[in-house]
């Protein structure tokens, strides 16, 4: 399995055996629409709309990838990509850093 993010991934099975994913040097990432709706009242500002596009940085299909969860987002449907699920099942220290997931999220 690929891990395209920037961070280490360590995914915690059901024995407790730990699988950690180093970093590939490839990070998956998802084109932004953006698109202005308005200006800010108060502070002139533009407010936008933003909406994600087309993912890129993906293997071929059929090969295993993690990504994050914006990514996974942009990719429905698509088999073999995940993302680490770091809800309430998310293995943390005592600083509240996640140390390992025990649950991988499908597209």
């Amino acid at each position: 399995m690929i891990n395209l993010t920037p961070r280490s991934i360590t995914v915690r099975s059901p024995d407790g055996t730990d699988h950690v994913f180093p970093p590939s040097g490839t990070i998956a990432r998802v084109s932004m629409l953006e698109q202005q709706i308005g200006v800010c009242a108060v502070t002139s500002a533009p407010v936008i709309t933003s909406t994600a596009g087309t993912p890129f940085g993906l293997p071929a299909y059929g090969t295993p990838c993690i990504v994050s969860a914006m990514v996974l987002a942009a990719c429905p449907g698509r088999s073999g990509v995940f993302a680490p699920d770091t809800g309430p099942t998310a293995i943390r220290d005592d600083h509240g850093w996640i140390v390992a997931v025990t649950r991988l999220v499908a597209a």
